[in-house]
């Protein structure tokens, strides 16, 4: 029998003998790799209290047998920034057992933000994370100008999930600079000690730590760059000594390491080793620690293993805490009649007829006369989709059976070369098909040899971390949120190529470690109460689909899940069976914090 722990912050208890909440009989993956346990999990408070065994009561209990039951997951790179302030429920991700995520990732977000500087930031998040400016405009109240006043905001509203947030850079850079900002001016000696000054004083109010962008993927829909893109590096140091005054928070960014063919810049392109080599020196000089975007380019799958192995000298030899971030899949793009973008929506005459309802526009679509004039326009020049160069019938696929791993004989254009239809004749009737409700699926990361060979690769490195879901982001053209399903489905029960302990370790103690929050990640006595209960034969995910759920009538994908019996925040159901309870106990998290006195008394 498992030893039962049941302890206060200051001296051990005698055995509870009535708690808020039992779950028995699980199988229980506690989040550190290790093999799975039969047990029962007791939690009061919030807390768990007892790992074992469990006599007693309970308010409520939950009949685990046959079960697996986990820490519940964290996701460390979201974008919740806006729908954390509207909404209670952070979907997609807390229908995929997520429990905890962290927003304000790439640089972007809403404060610091002066009145009059709303419309950028607002316009930003519109281009860079594909949220329509007119939901954000009906949506965000504005009651904050700083970021503490941001998070105060936050923490007024209850959610399903428990929230933190990073700091984005772009909004310090437009606080701190104004137009001088976004006209991608150096910031001087004292710009940078503002932006370290604000940097300071968001972590001492409970940010986790500051993100940015260096990406020429992320714009605005007037193609305007990310106003961080090519900052030098003593701005990127003054962040981050931040972050050292404060003593806590860690550094998230994304970078370029190669140019789009095609794409113009502001700047010359980004030299890999260079662009690295200034990420690892602000980890390295500050102290603090760095993640990264890491993901293959298709155009250039070399650079993968070169970043990679850069990465594995930086950390292994050197000691410095830079970590890549990488998807368990290929990050995809969902192109529709009922998404945000298809192959065509740069085309005018396309244009005309986008915004009408779905069966007057496949109608419209299905005119010989239309298709023929869309056909023949050119969808690039007139494209406001900051990845429309990337946009390739190559890496094409038409979306059944919810397949995220097609073959190349499938792509648009692998099928045109056996028909008498080009590519793009292809995709249009494919999209027009089916009442317009068919997808395209196009991935632009992970996919360069039409394998998953390059995740593959990742989840055999221990430093790299599983993420990049983008919740609350691309709401619609990208759907990943799901990613923790996918993860446990695919690499833990279809493909069998992965143990379970360990992708569940990849999803929590991982995750709740780069982060900084070491109360949750693991089942032991003394942390957060935050659980799921999986049925594993049943679990999967489901196929994406659209709600029109957003302020101001916006629409966006969604995609659930199956075997999530119950997902479990501080203690309190808040979904069973998939469904959401109505039970709302997430709350906001000031701050990183280190493992609590009842779990280092525990161990």
């Amino acid at each position: 029998t498992t030893e039962i722990y049941t302890l206060s912050l200051h001296d051990a208890l005698p055995i509870c003998t009535h708690y808020d909440l039992i779950v028995r009989n699980g199988s229980v993956v506690d989040g550190t790799g290790a093999e799975p346990f039969a047990a029962d999990i007791a939690i009061t408070d919030g807390t768990i209290v007892a790992v074992g065994e469990v006599t007693g009561t309970a308010t409520k209990e939950i009949d685990a047998a046959g079960k697996l039951v986990t820490p519940g997951f964290v996701d460390i790179h979201t974008h919740y920034d806006a729908q954390a302030i509207w909404d209670t429920h952070m979907s997609p991700s807390s229908l995929h057992g997520v429990t905890t995520v962290v927003m304000g990732n790439c640089g972007v977000g809403f404060a610091p933000c002066r009145p009059e500087d709303r419309n950028k930031l607002i316009e930003l998040m519109e281009g860079v994370e594909d949220i329509p400016g007119a939901v954000m405009h009906e949506g965000l109240d504005w009651t904050w100008e700083s970021f503490p006043e941001y998070l105060d905001a936050l923490e007024k509203k209850p959610r399903d999930v428990d929230v933190a947030a990073l700091l984005p850079h772009s909004a310090v850079r437009v606080n701190v600079m104004g137009d001088r900002a976004v006209a991608f001016e150096p910031a001087n000696d004292d710009d940078i000690a503002k932006m370290r000054a604000i940097t300071k004083e968001a972590v001492l109010a409970g940010a986790l730590g500051v993100s940015t962008s260096r990406t020429t993927s992320h714009k605005t829909l007037a193609g305007e760059y990310i106003p961080t893109l090519r900052v030098y590096e003593n701005e990127l140091m003054g962040l981050a000594n931040g972050l050292a005054d404060a003593g806590s928070g860690f550094l998230e960014a994304v970078s370029d390491w190669i140019t789009d063919e095609g794409e113009d810049t502001i700047n010359a392109a980004p030299d890999p080793v260079e662009a690295f080599g200034i990420l690892k020196r602000v980890a390295q000089n500050s102290g603090r620690p760095m993640v990264y975007t890491l993901a293959q380019r298709n155009s250039a799958p070399e650079m993968f293993d070169n970043l990679l192995e850069m990465n594995r000298k930086a950390y292994e030899d050197e000691g410095v805490n830079i970590r890549p971030v990488f998807p368990p899949r290929a990050i995809g793009i969902l192109l529709g009649l009922q998404a945000s973008q298809t192959p065509f929506s740069g085309c005018p005459t396309f244009k005309t007829i986008n915004d009408l309802p779905l069966e007057e526009k496949v109608a419209k679509l299905r005119d010989p006369a239309i298709r023929e004039q869309i056909l023949s326009e050119d969808p690039v020049k007139e494209s406001t989709f900051p990845l429309i160069h990337r946009m390739s019938y190559k890496y094409m696929f038409p979306f059944t059976d919810k397949n995220y791993q097609p073959q190349e004989d499938d792509s648009m254009e692998a099928v045109a070369s056996r028909s008498n239809k080009t590519a793009p004749e292809l995709a249009y009737d494919w999209l027009v098909d089916n009442g317009g409700k068919n997808f395209l699926y196009m991935p632009i990361t992970n996919y360069s040899d039409f394998s998953l060979s390059a995740s593959e690769k990742l989840l055999n490195e221990k430093m790299a971390i599983m993420g990049l879901g983008d919740g609350g982001a691309h709401v619609g053209f990208i759907l990943d949120a799901g990613f923790p399903t996918w993860l446990l489905a695919h690499w833990g029960k279809a493909e069998r190529k992965f143990a379970i302990p360990e992708l569940v370790r990849r999803l929590t103690s991982d995750t709740a470690g780069a982060a900084g929050l070491g109360d949750r990640g693991r089942i032991a006595v003394g942390l957060k109460g935050d659980l799921n209960v999986i049925d594993w034969d049943t679990l999967d995910f489901e196929a994406p689909y659209v709600i029109q759920d957003l302020p101001a009538g916006g629409k966006r994908l969604m995609q659930g899940a199956s075997g999530y019996d119950y997902t479990i925040v501080s203690g309190e159901v808040t979904h069973k069976d998939g469904t959401p309870t109505g039970v709302l106990p997430g709350k906001l998290i000031r701050g990183q914090r280190g493992m609590p006195e009842m779990a280092i008394a525990a161990e």
